[in-house]
């Protein structure tokens, strides 16, 4: 008996011993992520799009992976300087507004040139459909998880816009180069600033309105600083941003297998799309609460669109011009461009 006692307690301290060997070994495989973005929590993208992304790549990680959400710039720095900051290592991954480097992405930008979408889900998924085969160079240093343009860029001013001449003379803010380029064309004058400054530059009468998506308008509170809101006719976006979604490449490559299939599994088209979609959701949102405000939205008609066509196409062949002088074809790149939306807009 008092070998048979010897024999199990011996095999309970074997069996004691092995299980501080391998459990240290499962939680060395558990990884914590830094995901970083400008927009404050509530916004529709954070709130409704990246929250849900990280919880479906944690899950499928089979516990190998966790992502903690960072709003608002809370690691610090400035909205321009996010992708620096996953291609550095100091977060692991982010989500910005890539035209607030511009020349940055010069193949990218084509999807900024005016009246190229008409809604964030076609254009997500054909702006990333054109950068896997033409444009991933402008990634190579980091791990592109997707990339996605918002829904149709509008005017949202103080005093009402009907026609071109409404625009002269005012300030209005712009998000990118291009976009920059057709206020210029239109007779205002643009004012570069990331989208988290627009509502207390309105507030202080910095900017006498705002070029956004209607997504951004509940975050700021634009609909309570102007009470007008211009769009164009069947839905046309005035302009379009660019946005990417983009990981630390060295973070990307230490991690086990897999927490990278986890994360590739929610890349790509689908993630692009997710953008797309949970853009478009929000623009339906910003548009509501406008409605409810009691605020004027105009449309330009197809008519009064002609005249502003002629100045987008002069910003547009500037750009052809911008890409050539850098040894870009930007007119085979913005003839692919057209396709490829044409392609998704169905």
């Amino acid at each position: 008996m008092k070998s048979i006692r010897r024999t199990l307690l011996s095999a309970a301290a074997l069996s004691a011993a092995l299980g501080g060997l391998v459990a240290p070994a499962v939680h060395a495989e558990e990884v914590t992520l830094r995901f970083h973005q400008m927009l404050p929590s509530p916004a529709p993208i954070p709130k409704t799009v990246i929250g849900p992304w990280i919880k479906d790549v944690e899950a499928a990680s089979g516990g190998t992976l966790k992502i903690k959400q960072y709003d608002s710039m809370a690691l610090g720095g400035k909205p321009p300087q996010l992708f620096d900051q996953a291609k550095d290592g100091v977060v692991d991954i982010i989500w910005t507004v890539l035209s607030y480097t511009p020349g940055r992405f010069p193949k990218t930008e084509v999807f900024e040139v005016p009246f190229m979408t008409k809604n964030a889900t076609m254009g997500s998924m054909a702006i990333q459909d054109f950068v896997e085969r033409n444009a991933m160079d402008e990634f190579k240093d980091v791990k592109l998880l997707c990339v996605h343009t918002h829904g149709p860029g509008n005017f949202h001013t103080k005093d009402p816009v009907t026609k071109m001449e409404d625009l002269k003379g005012k300030k209005i803010r712009g998000a990118g180069r291009v976009v920059n380029d057709l206020i210029t064309a239109l007779g205002a004058t643009p004012i570069g600033m990331p989208v988290p400054a627009v509502g207390e530059a309105l507030s202080k009468g910095v900017i006498d309105g705002t070029t956004i998506p209607y997504e951004v308008v509940p975050p700021l509170k634009v609909h309570q600083l102007v009470k007008n809101h211009t769009m164009f006719a069947k839905g046309i976006a005035l302009y379009t941003n660019t946005f990417g979604v983009v990981m630390n490449k060295a973070k990307y490559e230490s991690l086990p297998p897999a927490a990278k299939k986890a994360i590739d599994d929610q890349s790509g088209m689908a993630c692009a799309k997710r953008f797309g979609e949970g853009m478009d959701r929000g623009d339906a949102g910003g548009i509501a609460l406008v409605k409810k405000a009691g605020n004027t939205i105009n449309v330009i008609d197809e008519i009064e669109m002609q005249r502003w066509r002629r100045y987008a196409d002069q910003v547009t062949q500037d750009w052809v011009k911008r890409s050539k002088e850098a040894g870009i074809d930007g007119a085979a790149l913005l003839k692919d461009a057209r396709a490829t939306v044409a392609k998704y807009d169905k």
